[in-house]
Formats: C-alpha cells, structure tokens, sequence
C-alpha cells in the first residue's frame, strides 16, 4: 500500500470575528430580552470569539456548502490550475444547507474546475470530519486515488437565532450550583461558530516545507450502549428513544422545538470523557504507543469547562500528558463542530514551528451518541 500524507491545510471563517459583547445583535433576544444564561455559560466555556455566516438582521453571508468550497480553493491558491487534479472530495457536516441533495455533491457544484470526480458525504456530528479525512485517507492508501480532498463545515448560526428557541427556561441559581444544567439549549447558543476547513491528502509528501504522514485513523462508536445525547430534529421521549421530526405535525415541531439542537446534559457529564478517553488509552497501548513519543496533542473541546475533566481523567489512568503539549485555538474560533480539528491542524501546520519527526495526536469527541475518533500524524 502506498503512504497517505496530509501536504496542505487551508480554512475559511465567515465575515469579522464576533465578541461576546457582540453576540445577541447577531444572533437576537429571546423575547427581547438579555440572556440569563449567557454570562455564566460564557465563563464556563471560555469562548472570546467565534464567527456566523449572517448579518446582523439574520440575512445569510454564506452557504454551508459555499464556505466549504473556499476553504478547498485556498488550498490550490499558489496553483489556481491544479484542483482541476483533485479526483476525491469528501465533506462532512452536521448542518448541511438541505436534507437532499448530499452535502457533499452540493460543494462539488460550487467547484466547477474539478471536472466529474467522486464525491462522498459523511454525516455525523464532530466526528464527521474525521470520517471525511479517513475516507480521503484509505483512498490514498490503497491507491485508488491521488490527490484526494476532505473538507469539513458547518453553519448553525441560523437554527441559534431568537426566533428558533422558546422562552428560556433555566434559572440563573440552578446554573450556577450546576454547571452542567448550562449544556442545555441555551448554552449551544454561545458556544457554536460558523466555517470550514480542508486537507489535501497524497500518496507522497512535500519536496519543500513540512507534510503530514497520516500513521492511523481509529473511531469508535458506543451507541450500541449508550442513548443519544445531543439530538437535532427529533425529539427525546421518556424512554430514552428519539422521534423523529417526520412523526410531528408542523404545529408539534414549532411547539417542541424540534429543530432546536438539544443535549441531555446528565448524560454529558457522565460519560463524555470516561467513555472516549479510556478508548484512546487502549488504542495507544495496542499501537505502543507513549504520549512520551507525542510532541502535540490537539483535542476537540466543546469547551474548556472539559479541559480539566480530561486531563484529570488522563493523570488518573497514567496517561500523562503535559499541558505544554496540549493545543486548541476554542477561545478564538468558537466550535466549528466537525470542522474544529481542521481548524486547529492548520494553525499548528501553518504555524513554522512544526519539525521532523513530531508526532500529533488528534482526539474528537462527539456527544450526540457519544462516539470518537483518534488519528497520529508525524511530521515529515
């Protein structure tokens, strides 16, 4: 089998980045009134800044699918002619712009230079870049393709509005006794960012500059064990199960919020990390693997309310990871959901500071039935 090497990173965010102070002019006032919420939540998840494909009266600056296919442009922007090559483009998202068609085939059409090329649309939540980025990778791999692209987006900033959400519900002292409480419906208003990310992945890597080689892609579902979590259109009944938006009627759907994104934060706190990171241990003691060997570990955080968590977790089970090692770029980009690792790897990638013979750890995990996916990288 060939080798599969990640040879260049480009992203693209939306429009200025947005401040906390900032935030309910884009996004409004549930019933024109300041969030109780907001405050504490923010504290919690020490998010500064992030970006939404909108302006301030709601109108919409992007597409999902449009931000996506910057962001694979820029890859080709010191060689405009060479995406013409790009034989693969697999893009993932949990917020495509329409339910048919695919995602994917949605960015390919705003990609007219690519000429007729597979296309694949992995779905899912934040694991649902990495996904692409597998899908790209065996591609590679195996030698059915050469210059093989995956991207990953998302734009939810529109199902954040006012106008999506009922009035709020939590109280300021039960967040303040509980932090988990503000995981709620509330508390992804302040957390979610707009835009899109994307990796070149070839058979062969850079004669100048630094590449990527791809060593192993691992993921890892437990819904097999475990109810959903964080859910999006349907509905979470008292059994644990979800209906489905398409058993509601229009007044239902209004009525419950059905395409408001929820999570069941008793269920967050409980098993996010131990479930997730107790995989990673098994992976890395299979693949003898130490963190001893790993020079940057780059986790998906929906917010740094879970950096300690994890890192106690880690000193518990023996799995020391020293925080100089550790690397996120949440308080300036928000979570862009799937498209959060893409984001972080360009800026360590992008950076100049990488050197031969690193190694990277990625790590995302996912609540929404709680699922993760772990990949090392080594810098060549």
């Amino acid at each position: 089998m060939s080798e599969a090497y990640i040879t260049r990173i480009a992203k693209f965010l939306p429009n200025e980045p947005i401040s906390n102070d900032e935030m309910e002019e884009y996004l409004g006032y549930i019933n024109g009134k300041p969030s109780k919420s907001k405050a504490i939540v923010l504290r919690n998840n020490g998010i500064k800044n992030r970006y939404y494909a909108l302006k301030t009266d709601g109108t919409p600056t992007h597409t999902n699918a449009e931000m996506a296919a910057i962001a694979v442009r820029q890859l080709f922007k010191n060689e405009p002619g060479e995406i013409s090559k790009v034989d693969l483009l697999s893009c993932a998202t949990s917020s495509p712009d329409q339910l048919m068609p695919s995602h994917g085939s949605m960015v390919h059409g705003y990609l007219p230079e690519t000429g007729p090329i597979e296309v694949v649309s992995p779905s899912g939540v934040c694991c649902a870049g990495m996904h692409a980025l597998k899908y790209a990778y065996m591609s590679v791999k195996v030698g059915s393709k050469e210059k093989a692209v995956s991207c990953a987006s998302e734009r939810l900033s529109p199902v954040l509005r006012a106008g999506q959400f009922e009035e709020e519900v939590q109280q300021l002292i039960r967040l303040e006794q509980n932090p988990f409480l503000a995981f709620e419906k509330d508390f992804l208003r302040w957390m979610l960012s707009d835009g899109a990310g994307a990796f070149l992945v070839e058979s062969k890597p850079n004669t100048e500059g630094v590449s990527l080689k791809i060593d192993w892609i691992e993921g890892c579902s437990y819904a097999n064990q475990e109810e959903a979590c964080m859910y999006m259109g349907a509905e979470k009944l008292d059994d644990g199960s979800l209906k489905s938006y398409k058993d509601y009627t229009s007044e239902e759907i209004h009525e419950h919020s059905v395409f408001s994104i929820k999570q069941d934060v008793k269920l967050l706190g409980e098993k996010i990390v131990k479930l997730g990171f107790a995989k990673l241990k098994d992976i890395l003691t299979q693949k003898g693997i130490s963190m001893d060997d790993v020079s940057y570990f780059l986790p998906h955080l929906s917010s740094y309310f879970f950096e300690k968590k994890i890192e106690d977790f880690f000193n518990e089970n023996g799995v020391l990871i020293p925080k100089e090692k550790w690397y996120t770029n949440l308080v300036t980009k928000g979570n862009v959901g799937a498209a959060s690792i893409y984001m972080m790897l360009e800026e360590v990638f992008n950076s100049g500071v990488l050197k031969k013979g690193e190694k990277i750890l990625l790590a995302v995990p996912e609540s929404s039935r709680f699922s993760y996916m772990f990949c090392l990288l080594t810098v060549c």
